[in-house]
């Protein structure tokens, strides 16, 4: 079950519902930005099929796992842990606030059908709102905050030219704040976490805080959405 935090996140649909909407009037609704920059600075598209990993974390994880499984090009999306030790990686634990823990997706994805840059330009415009420390929506903590856990130099050159890309073309009011740390390891989550959407669409923490980014992906980025 969830933990007694987020229960309590689903009982303040009302500040979900505002806080929510803000992203969207600042970050994703047509008309609002202009339109969202590709990266500059990117690897080259594969000639041939393989597998790579991202690691990035953005608040709950239902929502950017779902997102990911919409993304074409990608293989699976994972939730779980990252930024902390095997030892506290359970969700109560982690929901505590008391670990070094993010809340995270792993994404294993072909190189040949879409790069980490487009995998971040995803992250930045529609996933999350980068701009907020520790908190998304109406969840609060550490465990929230926006990460990007780089496993090689080069994903940590593509994603710091990239923060600063879009810092410099004023995309958001207000400066990005997500870290980019390396990845020290990755750790899934429970099973009922996996799929969360999926499987529970009609939950009103879903419906309120991770549809609509469903349907953001969907509209900025139609060449890059897919169905399950």
């Amino acid at each position: 079950m969830p933990s007694l935090m987020k229960l309590f996140s689903l009982r303040i649909i009302a500040f979900g519902l505002i806080a929510f909407a803000g992203f969207n009037s600042s970050a994703t609704t047509p008309g609002a930005r202009p339109e969202f920059p590709r990266p500059a600075v990117d690897q080259p598209t594969s000639p041939t099929r393989g597998k790579e990993v991202a690691v990035l974390s953005g608040g709950c994880f239902w929502g950017i796992q779902a997102v990911y499984e919409h993304t074409k090009g990608v293989i699976s999306a994972t939730s779980g842990y990252a930024g902390g030790s095997a030892d506290t990686a359970n969700y109560e634990t982690v929901s505590s606030g008391t670990t070094d823990h993010a809340e995270s997706v792993k994404i294993v994805y072909d190189p040949s059908k879409i790069t980490y840059g487009q995998l971040l330009m995803i992250f930045f415009s529609v996933a999350h709102n980068p701009t907020e420390w520790n908190k998304q929506g109406p969840d609060w903590g550490a465990q929230y905050r926006s990460s990007i856990f780089y496993a090689t130099p080069e994903q940590r050159r593509i994603a710091e030219a990239y923060i600063k890309q879009l810092n410099a073309a004023k995309i958001y009011p207000g400066k990005i704040v997500t870290q980019v740390v390396p990845l020290d390891g990755f750790y899934p989550a429970e099973k009922y976490h996996q799929d969360y959407l999926k499987h529970n669409p009609d939950n009103p923490y879903i419906v309120i805080n991770d549809l609509p980014k469903l349907q953001n992906l969907k509209r900025e980025f139609p060449e890059l959405y897919r169905e399950y």
